[in-house]
């Protein structure tokens, strides 16, 4: 059986962690399966439980830091001569660039995901500074990269960071759950935001753009924590909100509560394709969700839910507005949502055309 390294920066809970872990559970039964990772947290507790042997990196830390940038160089390359893997798969930026100078050094084939590039748009232009030279540079030390989304492809081809052989395009998918959005009981809208109080969501933008809306009976409920909390807390008092807002904190029965909403919304300011829409469409709930990244691939304007324009409360208000006072719609948009979901985004799909990937590289190393 070949060995498998799967290298990531965090384990913190998070869509590229989430990723990871469902290729660690869809792929253990044909690859001796390895995770490298800079800390304890989430994924490794989860990877531990599969059988899959845990790696720290004590150096792959996220700020750009030389030093210890150097340094978690050598500990990957340290890691991959005694793990000696077939084949390397690098999620997250830094252990992209990181993994990329370790396994050029080892020699060992390497596969990279990027869960959304950090030159896109919407990011700032200092933070692009450093990442498109980064991301140039890496591409050049070889292997292949995996786009989650064809405006992350498209993106990586309109600055030439790797030639089109060099790139394939593989749809984030989610397994499917029993978990369905249940029949509609009494006037009470409930509205559901799945995300960290971190860049890039904006939970601030979608308190403004309800705070119109005290006229409708909704209530908000937002899944998940970070640093960002406390001033969201505080902005929900300071618009007069803080009744109809429910912080639920992290987690762990997120399909549970997706099928008790009847909407769900997405507001940030950058992305690559995020796994909390796609739960959302496989509940078949309509999504209200910010026009970036590869956000429009999943969610259709106007037949699986609507998008709005970065920033625009206004837009988001109205597109709330329309989704809270129609329960029609509401049904309509959440069966294409999960229609669309099972079209294009099942985990069947996901691994398939990862294995696709992997296939191709270890016979590239062979020949």
């Amino acid at each position: 059986m070949k060995r498998l390294l799967y290298l990531i920066t965090r384990a913190e809970t998070g869509g590229a962690q989430i990723h990871v872990l469902e290729l660690l559970k869809g792929l253990q039964k044909c690859f001796d399966l390895h995770l490298g990772v800079g800390g304890e947290g989430f994924l490794t507790s989860e990877a531990r439980k599969l059988g899959v042997s845990v790696h720290l990196l004590p150096s792959l830390i996220q700020p750009l830091h030389p030093k210890k940038d150097l340094a978690a160089v050598h500990q990957v390359i340290a890691l991959l001569k005694k793990v000696q893997p077939s084949l390397v798969h690098l999620h997250s930026s830094k252990a992209g660039l990181v993994g990329r100078l370790a396994a050029r050094a080892a020699c060992v084939p390497a596969v990279f995901t990027a869960h959304g590039f950090a030159f896109t748009d919407g990011v700032s232009w200092r933070r692009k500074l450093v990442a498109l030279p980064s991301e140039w540079l890496a591409a050049r030390l070889g292997g292949h990269i995996i786009a989650v989304s064809r405006y992350d492809y498209d993106l990586a081809q309109h600055y030439r960071v790797a030639a089109p052989s060099q790139m394939t395009l593989v749809y984030n998918g989610i397994p499917d759950v029993p978990y369905r959005g249940m029949p509609e009981q009494g006037e009470m809208v409930r509205v559901v935001m799945v995300a960290r109080f971190a860049p890039p969501k904006d939970h601030a933008l979608l308190l403004k753009a309800l705070e119109e809306l005290k006229n409708l009976d909704w209530e908000l409920e937002l899944i998940g924590d970070g640093p960002l909390q406390p001033l969201v807390q505080a902005e929900a008092v300071r618009l007069g909100l803080e009744n109809r807002v429910r912080f639920a904190g992290a987690c762990t029965d997120v399909a549970k509560r997706l099928a008790q909403a009847q909407v769900f919304v997405l507001i940030s300011n950058y992305e690559g394709l995020p796994l909390s829409i796609l739960e959302a469409m496989r509940a078949g709930l309509p999504v209200i969700a910010s026009k970036v990244g590869g956000v429009a691939e999943a969610v259709v304007d106007g037949e699986t839910g609507f998008l709005a324009p970065r920033g625009d409360a206004q837009a988001l208000r109205i597109r709330l507005a329309q989704l809270i006072g129609d329960s029609q719609l509401r049904m309509q948009m959440g069966l294409a949502g999960r229609t669309r979901y099972e079209t294009y985004f099942t985990l069947e799909q996901m691994l398939e055309k990862t294995l696709a990937v992997y296939e191709k590289m270890l016979k590239r190393e062979v020949s």
